[in-house]
């Protein structure tokens, strides 16, 4: 099973349901498909989708994927990675009026510069990112670890 989280936010995030189904029809992806989708709404006969799934629950699924499919908010990455679990984080970009700027694509990129996801910015890269899911070992997180904390905190603190 592959989850996909978007998040809580009151913006839309399409372009990532609509490749996701695209893959699914091409059969690169074949596993059930779950989405926490948030306000993003959207029909799809490949998908489960819910708008919003309970904390437990959300953290059940997450337990239980293969891997996780997310946008680029920082507590989806940092749920799911605390869980050991491979993820893909796509970024939310402004010029589609999927976020109010493009945080996302730097906290996309420093957390896969750190070794702990597959970070893409360009939707396009989806495919690519799917092949190397199963061969990619995540560096492990830890609870402890002050340094990325304090690099997250700053940056929020600075937006």
């Amino acid at each position: 099973m592959i989850l996909v989280m978007l998040g809580t936010q009151n913006n839309s995030f399409h372009r990532l349901l609509e490749e996701i189904d695209k893959l699914i029809e091409k059969k690169q992806i074949n596993q059930e498909v779950i989405v926490q989708a948030g306000y993003t709404k959207y029909k799809s006969q490949n998908m489960k989708i819910f708008d919003l799934i309970p904390k437990e629950e959300l953290e059940k699924y997450q337990k239980e994927a293969d891997y996780i499919i997310t946008h680029g908010g920082v507590g989806s990455i940092i749920t799911s990675i605390k869980l050991g679990k491979k993820v893909i984080a796509v970024a939310r970009n402004a010029k589609y009026g999927e976020h109010v700027n493009n945080h996302q694509e730097e906290i996309v990129e420093l957390f896969n510069k750190k070794g702990y996801i597959i970070g893409i910015r360009d939707i396009n890269d989806l495919s690519g990112a799917i092949e190397k899911i199963e061969n990619f070992t995540p560096k492990e997180y830890k609870l402890n670890n002050k340094k990325m904390l304090n690099i997250i905190e700053n940056y929020i603190d600075n937006i």
